[in-house]
């Protein structure tokens, strides 16, 4: 097994392909810097190869792009991975074949390593909730463009600060209503948007807004978006 490290710290970098030497079966560790070095590296990359690339260098999403397009048959994993559920998506969307999170043990990137070697894509529990949250949010958008959803007037002026943040006490006062027909409209939001919390009505609402689906006149009765 060939593995390369890609990193611009150059301590980080030296550390790893010490430690990485060590593992029995592992044959040859290089080190780049940059992407240009580790491209001129992966010339002609042979079959074992792994490439470990740390996300929190800089420009690490566009060299790990870079990476995974100009040689696609070798896997790459990504280190240093944050717990946002954006970077994990990027690393996801670019086609990584795994991700180390920041407080991931040594022992977790050579099991990572040996089963991306075998052509495996693995990830932790908490990388597949993050994937498995994002593929929610895509379903629940993907309705935006295939379902009509209808509130009232006051449900939507109840939506309005439900995406502003504020809770149902909070809405209750600016509304100048009781605090359980908050709780009713509340309700009867997240039955129409067909959704169990706040915060997936929240982003339903918002990606109808930026595909221009929320009327602007606060008089209509209707969030609608063109059937498919």
């Amino acid at each position: 097994m060939r593995v390369l490290v890609v990193d611009d710290v150059s301590l980080c970098r030296f550390a790893l392909a010490v430690v990485l030497k060590e593992e029995p079966a592992i044959d040859v560790v290089e080190t780049a810097a940059d992407i240009g070095a580790a491209l001129d590296l992966l010339a002609g990359a042979v079959a074992g190869t792994v490439v470990l690339l740390n996300l929190s260098m800089q420009d690490g999403v566009a060299a790990l792009n870079s990476i995974v397009r100009a040689v696609p048959a070798t896997p790459v994993i990504a280190l240093a991975v944050s717990d946002l559920e954006d970077e994990i998506i990027a690393c996801a969307e670019a086609g990584v074949a795994g991700c180390l999170l920041r407080d991931d043990s040594y022992a977790d990137l050579v099991a990572l390593i040996t089963s991306v070697a075998r052509g495996e894509t693995r990830c932790s529990p908490r990388v597949a909730a993050a994937l498995l949250r994002r593929v929610a949010t895509l379903s629940r958008e993907s309705r935006v463009e295939s379902v009509e959803i209808r509130l009232t007037a006051r449900e939507r002026e109840v939506m309005q600060l439900v995406n502003e943040g504020l809770s149902n006490k909070q809405i209750a006062r600016r509304l100048s209503i009781e605090l359980r027909t908050v709780k009713n409209h509340v309700h009867h939001i997240l039955a129409k948007y067909q959704v169990h919390r706040r915060a997936d009505a929240v982003a339903l609402f918002r990606a109808m807004r930026q595909r221009g689906h929320v009327p602007p006149q606060p008089n209509a009765d209707v969030f609608s978006s063109p059937l498919a």
